[in-house]
């Protein structure tokens, strides 16, 4: 069987060999790294030496051209493919000099070899590979002691081993050129039989190192994704933050002007009462400060706090109601901190206060599938008008319902976020309504 070069033995050998070669080309053209190209053009030539019998058929004389010239091909390449594998170039730096210059000679070598068969003739092939062969073996045996000396790790250990299985099969099927072919016939088997079981050795071995650089690779990425991800948030809170770090000077400016007019107006009870729940505010506030966000609960309560502050100043108060759908656990519900206030305020501010009579202000909370709506309505004089009187352009929204809209937009990344306000003014009544809806994760 193992005298007979079309038995399953060789073939499947060929086969796996060129199969491995069409996989790792497949990985060089997605990720572009000559690791993949090196190593695929090593498993090519192998392949155009192994199977060099059936190509003889095809084309005459193609041994005697592509056998010793394919090896050296075939060498090349490896040597390129080490270098990748080994980061000479940054672990062996003196030592790759020399490997570029091994590469160089190798590639030469082949076409020298062609030319020798076509002005010699194939015995002074054999005879000049016959003195190039030791000289090959011994530098690489040298190399090995180098490698493992500089590099001392498992990966490099395993392909010194991987290289040495097949260094020392190709070496005694080369005893051909110098024994005959009689001795190895006369022991059952072709010369070329060692060098197919130093290449399935050492190909075995290699795609074991390649599968584990490919999971090197594959954890580096998963770790660059988290550390992405995280980086990316924690953006996104310092955004959030910066926001809110804008939008509290506002609210603390409009309390402090609050409590000035009470002064100048010599209303002290009305001043005390409003400094006290100001302060209650101002603490719930600060414990809130240390996250982005807050349960949807927590932003009630302290929604409730500022409206009360709001009732002291407008004139004749106004009433607020808060309608909660049944079966919402607000403690589940994340939302930026202070983020309905700006809302409600300018609901106060643009609608309410212009208006005479009575006053209101309503705060529906739903659910819907995955989704939370938040509905504000007032009954003031509507936007439409507020924006008439007060020469407002779309453009000019109050600040702080900007930033609120914008935190809102970064909390859930912009997904399935929808901030809309309309003015729901009719013949019978006035006012206007803001619906912010945002996903429930």
């Amino acid at each position: 069987m193992l005298l007979d070069f079309h038995s399953e033995v060789y073939s499947w050998i060929r086969g796996g060999v060129f199969i491995l070669f069409v996989y790792h080309l497949l990985i060089y053209f997605q990720n572009k790294n000559n690791l993949y190209l090196f190593y695929s053009l090593y498993l090519l030539f192998i392949t155009l030496f192994l199977c060099q019998s059936f190509i003889e058929d095809l084309i005459p004389g193609y041994s005697n051209y592509a056998n010793f010239s394919m090896q050296f091909l075939a060498y090349g390449s490896y040597i390129a493919f080490a270098r990748e594998l080994l980061d000479s170039r940054n672990k062996l730096l003196m030592w790759d000099k020399y490997f570029e210059i091994e590469i160089k000679v190798l590639l030469l070598l082949a076409p020298v070899f062609l030319l020798i068969q076509f002005f010699f003739g194939y015995d002074f092939q054999v005879k000049a590979f016959i003195v190039l062969a030791p000289v090959i073996t011994l530098f690489t045996f040298y190399i090995f002691y180098v490698i493992i000396t500089r590099i001392n790790n498992s990966a490099t250990i395993n392909f010194v081993i991987a290289t040495l299985f097949y260094v020392v099969f190709a070496n005694i099927s080369f005893l051909e050129l110098v024994f005959g072919k009689d001795i190895f016939i006369s022991s059952g088997v072709k010369p070329i039989f060692f060098i197919y079981v130093g290449v399935l050795f050492q190909c075995l071995i290699l795609s074991v190192i390649i599968g584990s650089i490919i999971k090197k690779i594959e954890q580096k990425s998963k770790n660059a994704e988290v550390s992405l991800a995280v980086k990316l948030k924690e953006m996104e809170e310092l955004k959030m933050t910066a926001l809110q770090s804008q939008m509290n000077p506002h609210f603390l400016f409009n309390s402090l002007n609050s409590i000035n007019n009470f002064v100048i107006k010599s209303e002290v009870e009305k001043a005390s009462d409003y400094i006290t729940k100001f302060s209650r505010l101002i603490r719930v506030i600060l414990n809130s400060s240390s996250s982005p966000t807050s349960t949807l609960s927590e932003e009630l309560g302290i929604l409730s706090l500022y409206v009360k502050l709001e009732q002291m100043r407008v004139n004749g108060g106004f009433s607020y109601t808060v309608n909660i759908q049944e079966n919402i656990n607000l403690e589940a519900i994340k939302v930026p901190t202070l983020f309905l206030q700006p809302f409600i305020e300018n609901s106060i501010w643009h609608g309410i206060m212009k208006k005479e009579g009575k006053k209101k202000i309503e705060l529906s909370i739903q659910k819907q599938d995955n989704t939370v709506i938040c509905i504000i309505e007032d009954n003031g004089i509507g936007i439409n008008k507020a924006k008439s009187i007060n020469h407002m352009s779309q453009k000019r929204k109050f600040f702080g319902a900007k930033a609120t809209e914008n935190r809102i937009r970064i909390l859930y990344k912009n997904k399935d976020v929808h901030i809309e306000t309309k003015d729901i003014s009719s013949s019978t009544k006035t006012g206007t309504q803001v619906s912010i809806k945002f996903p429930f994760e």
